[in-house]
């Protein structure tokens, strides 16, 4: 079992952190999660599934799309004293998707307004993988160069694209590309899409 910490930001793309935590926690993984105050918002409006307003709403609701598992813990996004925002808390890796690109500008520059910013932090100084999955088009200089920065200092960017080999017919399976690649970076097996020139063992 794998203890991972989930950002869920205000980029379009709910579905991907909906079902990136679905996933994770079908696998008997570990999932933390945090939602921004935007990723609450677009959460609600892309997935037609309001959390609420006050954070045990948000919790509650958030938990009972998974069947109120004890492996989900949902954290409060302004909550700079829970346990994973110390290095000492014993995690694997972290994951922001979708990560919106004001999110990687906070951890390219170090500052911190919330939890996701302060685990992301957390992940740099301890040398734990950090994931971030990107969902924005067209990128301006400014976000390349915060990414092209990230990504020198050994994090993974990971954008929220799919392949068209695979021939996926649904929304879901476009997805799942994307977080397939996200579970092959956490060394996490999967079946999630298959892959190129993939034969089965049926064949």
């Amino acid at each position: 079992m794998k203890r991972i910490i989930v950002g869920v930001t205000g980029a379009s793309g709910a579905v991907l952190g909906e079902r990136f935590v679905r996933h994770l926690l079908n696998g008997g993984h570990e999932a933390h999660v945090i939602l921004s105050s935007s990723g609450v918002r677009v959460f609600g409006e892309e997935l037609d599934a309001p959390l609420g307003d006050s954070f045990p709403e948000i919790e509650r609701n958030f938990r009972k799309r998974y069947g109120n598992p004890k492996r989900l813990l949902v954290w409060p996004a302004d909550d700079f004293a829970a346990r994973i925002s110390s290095g000492s808390a014993k995690m694997d890796a972290m994951v922001i998707i979708p990560c919106s690109l004001s999110t990687v500008g906070a951890i390219a520059n170090g500052v911190t307004i919330n939890l996701i910013h302060r685990t992301a932090s957390v992940a740099l100084k301890e040398k734990r993988p950090l994931i971030l999955v990107p969902r924005e088009s067209p990128l301006s200089p400014v976000h390349l160069k915060n990414l092209l920065y990230l990504a020198e200092i050994g994090v993974h960017v990971v954008p929220a694209t799919t392949a068209f080999y695979h021939r996926p017919k649904t929304i879901e399976e476009m997805v799942d590309f994307t977080i397939g690649r996200v579970f092959d970076l956490l060394k996490i097996e999967h079946r999630l899409f298959k892959r190129w020139r993939e034969v089965s063992s049926a064949e």
